[in-house]
């Protein structure tokens, strides 16, 4: 097996309509030496792209840089909307231990990273996750709170200056939230009605800031496109809160309310183990062996398998 270090990046943008903005931003990306692109995806409800990088942490640290530098010059967020809470034009870029490499390296790389952005860019960064030491700084959404319209007033408010960068914002990027964390999935499921309130309601019911599943966030809004609702959600351990136990749950509740769920979708990569474990509980398979499954054999033999049954196989 490979001892190459690989990390996940997964950087959101502000700007999920303007494909050919997207696209330029991407390139700035795959043009980084030793950066692999894995994936991207935009949505226009939301106004949002995800893009995954691997690799090691100096070609990642560039393909970031790189990605800021295209993205500021692009991205205005006194002109945007959607639906995606957001305080930056670079929203949010997390670094994920994948294989060979701590938690640690990747707070150490988040931190670097985070300093070279705000030097360079002028652009306040508040570290998050594994990254931060403040209690306060810990959940996306506290630090995302008030968003880019209120962010002025929140940094100019005790305990809000940021960890790298300008004590204000910038003027059309705002400001960025960069760290370490573990692998998440990004899930939503689309119900079939245009009634906001029953999202929210179903989103409060399952998330954990309002008693739900203990790894899970999740809120409500409108694909306008569409005229339906969505609950969009991030699983922060998929394997103490499975995809399934989650989509069960929000079918009961949009069943509560006389309403069905029209589809579900996963926004970016997931772990294989993931759908694993959604296969074995909807065809209640017997006596099934992880170690039966052809790609994991044909990849690495015995190793790759330990690494499929402890989910650390992401690509």
């Amino acid at each position: 097996m490979s001892s190459v270090p690989i990390i996940e990046c997964v950087p959101n943008i502000s700007e999920g309509r303007r494909a050919n903005v997207v696209a330029g931003i991407v390139d700035a990306v795959r043009n980084i030496p030793g950066a692999r692109l894995l994936d991207y995806s935009s949505d226009a409800s939301h106004n949002r792209s995800v893009i995954t990088i691997a690799g090691d942490a100096a070609p990642l640290k560039a393909a970031v840089l790189a990605l800021f530098e295209s993205a500021v010059a692009a991205i205005d967020l006194r002109a945007h909307t959607g639906e995606h809470p957001r305080m930056g034009a670079v929203d949010v870029v997390p670094f994920v231990p994948i294989e060979g490499v701590t938690m640690e390296d990747c707070v150490a790389l988040a931190t670097d990273t985070a300093r070279g952005v705000a030097e360079r860019f002028a652009v306040p960064v508040y570290l998050y996750e594994e990254a931060s030491t403040n209690p306060l700084r810990k959940n996306l959404e506290d630090i995302r709170r008030g968003e880019f319209e209120g962010l002025a007033a929140k940094m100019a408010s005790d305990g809000w200056a940021p960890d790298f960068g300008p004590a204000t914002p910038h003027p059309s990027a705002g400001a960025s939230v960069i760290g370490a964390r573990m692998p998440l999935i990004a899930y939503n499921i689309n119900l079939n009605t245009d009634r906001l309130d029953v999202a929210k309601k179903i989103a409060a019911a399952v998330r954990f800031s309002s008693g739900g599943f203990r790894f899970v966030k999740a809120m409500g809004v409108t694909l306008a496109d569409r005229n339906i609702v969505q609950v969009s959600m991030n699983l922060t351990n998929y394997e103490k809160t499975p995809i399934l136990r989650v989509f069960e749950a929000v079918t009961r509740e949009a069943e509560r309310y006389g309403v069905s769920v029209l589809e579900s979708e996963i926004v970016g990569l997931v772990p294989s183990a993931a759908l694993v474990e959604v296969s074995l509980a909807t065809l209640q398979l017997t006596q099934f062996k992880k170690d039966q499954i052809l790609e994991a054999r044909l990849r690495g033999g015995a190793g790759e398998v330990e690494k499929l049954k402890s989910g650390k196989v992401e690509k």
